[in-house]
């Protein structure tokens, strides 16, 4: 038993009033939010894959961001017999999203939203192609979030959450930002979440291959000998956007760098685990998403382009 805890699990008093969340995929940051909602009292439930049935474990041990450890009982189904979905918020990595969706299509109503929040760009697109009626919702978040176990997750940074439209019917569901914030905190509706989507990648392209390659917590970026490399990334960055017809700065997004760098800084990127545990990282959907706009635009990312070749070499090959 915890220190301090009954010996039955935590059971948040439901609401009837509260919406159904379903949260495809459980890693540390789904599990994250899935606490989270479930102690917000929003019925939640997490889809699993079928490998997850002989392992089942039916509690969640989640530690707070105040260091409070709790057991939650959490719902789950399996993408094989998924049950009724009135949201379905997707917490897999970008390089899992297409084929954690698969097994669904067919099968989701298509008057079911589908959020979609993981790192980089390009997979909305995808995810449209598949479900051409749903209505598909991009979002950014720099929560941070720790899976330490089976089923065990750590709160580690309380960030900012954005959502926002990719089609015309997902319009129509902004009030999902308004539930979510009720659970997480700040969490806004911007109709023009793609500007939202190129800062976010801005970051990750600038934080995430460096601490992966070098080894490095967050905050260690802070050092004067990764001043350069990181401007150089953000100037690259805004040409891009500007040939978008986006509005954006290398200051102003070196700016955002370096500010989640230091609310980051004891925090080691989802890359860098990727390349110590040996999977393969979201480079693709990330550096491999600014070259490929860049290379449409006839402008060059020498930097980018380091990076991501010197991600490619030390990737795995699956």
């Amino acid at each position: 038993m915890l220190s301090g805890l009954p010996d039955t699990p935590l059971q948040p008093r439901q609401r009837s009033c509260a919406p159904a969340w379903t949260l495809l995929g459980c890693g540390a940051l789904g599990g994250v939010f899935a606490s989270l909602l479930t102690l917000a009292s929003q019925p939640t439930r997490v889809l699993l894959r079928d490998l997850h049935r002989p392992t089942l474990n039916p509690r969640f041990d989640f530690t707070s961001l105040e260091g409070n450890t709790q057991l939650l009982t959490v719902d789950r189904s399996f993408v094989t017999d998924p049950g009724e979905i009135a949201r379905l918020l997707v917490m897999t990595k970008a390089n899992q999203v297409l084929a954690a969706l698969r097994p669904l299509v067919g099968v989701l109503s298509p008057d079911v939203p589908i959020v979609l929040l993981h790192n980089g760009m390009g997979i909305a697109e995808q995810v449209l192609a598949l479900f051409p009626d749903n209505p598909i919702i991009a979002g950014v978040t720099s929560h941070g979030a720790i899976k330490a176990g089976h089923f065990v997750f750590r709160h580690t940074g309380k960030g900012e959450t954005w959502l926002g439209p990719i089609n015309e019917a997902a319009k129509a569901h902004a009030e999902i930002a308004t539930d979510l914030a009720a659970a997480i905190g700040q969490a806004g509706w911007d109709e023009q979440i793609v500007v939202r989507q190129w800062q976010k990648l801005a970051i990750n392209c600038a934080i995430n291959p460096l601490t992966a390659l070098y080894k490095l917590k967050n905050g260690e970026l802070a050092s004067p000998r990764f001043t350069d490399v990181l401007q150089q990334v953000c100037v690259e960055v805004a040409d891009v956007m500007q040939a978008q017809g986006l509005a954006g700065t290398a200051d102003e997004l070196l700016r955002r760098v370096m500010m989640v760098i230091e609310l980051t800084a004891d925090n080691y990127s989802s890359m860098y685990q990727d390349l110590e545990l040996g999977r393969d990282s979201e480079i693709e959907a990330i550096t491999g998403f600014l070259l490929a706009t860049a290379a449409q635009h006839g402008i060059a990312a020498p930097v980018n382009q380091g990076l991501y070749q010197a991600m490619k070499e030390k990737s795995p090959v699956l």
